[in-house]
């Protein structure tokens, strides 16, 4: 009788150690965020950056083509012609800058930086219209920036190509191939489509991996660190505790994000939001591992800063494809990119977000975050036992 009530007292004495280990994990991870809380540029970082980021990113940073100013030169006094300036000068993309017939005007606007782009309409455009079924016309752009100018070249061809249908809606002109084009997913070419996913990635990768680094460091230079490791806690749980808030408020940031981008930028969210957050979650853990094995190695925040920045915001920018497409880059640098997590963050945001596709087609990518926050966490939590050896 005496072994059983043992027994028990050790098992009761066992759960009182979790409890009070639980407990001290739970303090730690408050003292977290009274030092976030206190610290007001800290808490600007944590919640404003991301806001103001994904405002700036999504409106300035798009590869589309609006509002560029265009010369017309009219050489044609037809109805016609004047239906298709009509028609370009209300669309959305161009802005008529000037109306005029010398065509000599236009390499000096170009020269000038006024204009982008030019059309000739030649004087005989009605009448071969009317006999020929074919009028020609000349579009000539500044192709200083080969992007623009492929960009304002598509535009164009486009608006003129619905203007002939609007004037041959019977298509009685013989042997025309007609060419029936569609984008899917994004039929109107926004450029917050891309961006946003690329911003989510940039903006958590930073903000998490930057902000562990740092108040990790912090402990060091201030020699708490050394004291807290060294104390009856488990290194672990202390490790973790500094990257649990973090977790948290990234949380909101993402929420932040998608609230933004679905009300202020249009960009729809047509997969599971709970897998979205699921892998934003993921994403978070990986960037916090990150963190955590950068301030392992370093010894003061002005390092883990440096170290952050610009190990982190470089790759991610260059190597992600939300800006440089990775598939036209070389073979080197397509084989950089796989240890890029941003990248992968990247492809399951827009697969889930924008395309609207489960776990089964992102459960790739998903496996290898998973693997890279396993491998920065044990490299992390091996290096602090290592300094303290």
């Amino acid at each position: 009788m005496q072994k059983v009530w043992m027994k028990f007292f050790f098992i009761w004495l066992e759960k009182q150690k979790e409890l009070n280990s639980m407990k001290q994990f739970y303090h730690f991870i408050v003292k977290e965020f009274y030092h976030i809380f206190r610290d007001r540029k800290t808490l600007f970082i944590l919640l404003g950056m991301p806001m103001v980021q994904i405002i700036i990113f999504g409106f300035a940073l798009t590869n589309e083509v609006k509002n560029t100013r265009i010369v017309i030169v009219n050489q044609s006094t037809s109805a016609t012609a004047m239906k298709l300036v009509e028609k370009i000068e209300s669309s959305a993309y161009f802005e008529l800058y000037s109306q005029t017939k010398d065509p000599s005007i236009i390499d000096q606007l170009f020269k000038k930086g006024t204009v982008k782009v030019a059309l000739i309409i030649p004087h005989d455009f009605a009448p071969a219209l009317i006999a020929q079924n074919k009028g020609q016309l000349q579009i000539i752009t500044d192709a200083t920036d080969p992007n623009v100018a492929t960009a304002l070249t598509n535009y164009l061809s486009v608006i003129i190509q619905d203007f002939q249908k609007e004037l041959n809606p019977n298509n009685i002109i013989p042997y025309k191939m007609e060419v029936d084009t569609r984008m899917m997913y994004n039929p109107q070419l926004k450029g917050a489509y891309n961006f946003v996913p690329g911003v989510m990635a940039m903006v958590l990768l930073l903000v998490c991996t930057m902000m562990t680094a740092l108040t990790v460091v912090k402990e060091k230079e201030l020699g708490n660190m050394e004291i807290l490791l060294t104390s009856p806690i488990n290194p672990i749980k202390i490790i973790l505790a500094k990257a649990v808030p973090y977790l948290l408020l990234s949380i909101i940031n993402i929420t932040t994000i998608l609230l933004l981008s679905y009300f202020v930028l249009d960009v729809p969210i047509n997969g599971s939001l709970v897998l979205l957050y699921a892998e934003s979650a993921l994403f978070i853990m990986v960037s916090l591992g990150l963190g955590l094995l950068i301030s392992a190695g370093t010894d003061s925040q002005q390092s883990a800063m440096f170290i952050s920045l610009i190990v982190m915001f470089l790759p991610t920018v260059m190597f992600s494809g939300f800006i440089f497409p990775i598939e036209n880059m070389p073979l080197p640098l397509r084989i950089v990119s796989n240890i890029i997590p941003a990248k992968w963050f990247f492809i399951i945001v827009k697969s889930v977000m924008i395309k609207g596709v489960g776990i089964q087609l992102v459960w790739k990518e998903t496996l290898i975050l998973f693997m890279m926050m396993i491998f920065f966490f044990t490299m992390a939590i091996k290096k602090f036992k290592i300094r303290l050896a």
